[in-house]
């Protein structure tokens, strides 16, 4: 059974948590002389201090398409700032309810988006640390009476002051089965999440029809999730710029005639059952470079170049067998 997985992620721990805006430190963090006044503070010099704008940046750089899951990060990283501007006033206000869901099909970014989203919290003050925790159901659920109250509360020691992110949380949930333990780690998830929402945020994900039968089933749990994200499926020309990020980031080019017979390769396996997006492009890619390196090995005298180690053709894509003729 693997153990939770945990995500450093990178530049955090340089930017100091902004817990609040007020007082003198907030105003020359963000350039103001210490006698201005609190409500001199704009959005752009949360901004600023906070460095939250450079992870959405990164956020509309990095990942291909999304946009109506960026456009929600956006909104939900301005609630949070103007939150902060209120408190310069003196207004009331209530910590939001950050817990969330990220439902869509495999591939579609949500570890990437729930990694961000960790920054951006991270940097505003609303959680102490820059980590995210991922698990799935293994790693929260005992196979015995006694076993899955301290394995789940092991999790969530871990995960205090970041995120936790679940992935496939459904499977927590089997009432076929009278016998199962999930029913344990959802009900000390739900008395966390409600009890220590300061100091935790949760994001569960999933297939979209199956987190919709979760929540029905789970009332509790629905009701403490804040914010619903649904990832769409990338079309066959967003699919195609993931490729290219892809073989760039590995250091290869397409040869002539090869990007278009990958466009015809991504035709052929839409049409296959169980496509998983970005992550079936890379387990493509693998195969490809795996084709290519069988080819150049087999010519053994051959005087190798740079461009030739780096090129893919299309007989490296044709040799799939999806274009193998019935």
């Amino acid at each position: 059974m693997a153990a939770p997985s945990l995500y450093n992620l990178p530049g955090v721990t340089a930017v100091p948590a902004a817990p609040s805006l007020a007082g003198d430190a907030v105003q020359s963090a963000a350039g103001l002389a210490p006698e201005a006044s609190a409500a001199s503070v704009t959005v752009g010099q949360v901004l600023a201090q906070s460095q939250v704008e450079a992870v959405l940046d990164e956020l509309d750089r990095d990942l291909v398409g999304l946009a109506p899951v960026k456009a929600r990060i956006r909104d939900i990283a301005a609630l949070l700032v103007i939150a902060k501007l209120r408190e310069q006033f003196g207004l009331t206000v209530a910590k939001p309810s950050l817990h969330m869901c990220f439902s869509g099909n495999p591939g579609t970014g949500k570890t990437t988006v729930a990694l961000r989203m960790a920054q951006i919290l991270h940097r505003l003050g609303y959680v102490r640390k820059g980590h995210v925790v991922s698990v799935t159901r293994d790693d929260l659920v005992g196979q015995y009476i006694g076993h899955t109250a301290p394995k789940t509360k092991e999790v969530l020691k871990k995960a205090m002051g970041g995120v936790l992110f679940i992935d496939e949380a459904y499977y927590l949930y089997r009432p076929e089965n009278e016998r199962d333990y999930g029913q344990e780690a959802i009900e000390i998830l739900l008395q966390v999440m409600e009890n220590q929402r300061d100091d935790l945020v949760v994001i569960l994900a999933g297939y979209k029809n199956r987190m919709d039968t979760f929540f029905q089933s789970n009332p509790g749990m629905s009701s403490r999730i804040a914010h619903h994200l649904d990832f769409p499926d990338y079309s066959e020309g967003e699919l195609l710029q993931i490729t290219d990020r892809m073989i760039d980031d590995m250091h290869y080019r397409f040869g002539e005639g090869a990007r278009e017979a990958f466009a015809d390769y991504l035709k052929l396996r839409l049409a296959q059952p169980h496509f998983a997006n970005a992550r079936s492009v890379r387990n493509a890619l693998d195969r490809m470079r795996l084709r290519q390196a069988s080819r150049l090995f087999a010519d053994r005298d051959r005087v190798l170049t740079a461009d030739d180690l780096s090129t893919l053709t299309p007989a490296d894509i044709h040799a799939s067998r999806l274009f193998a003729t019935p």
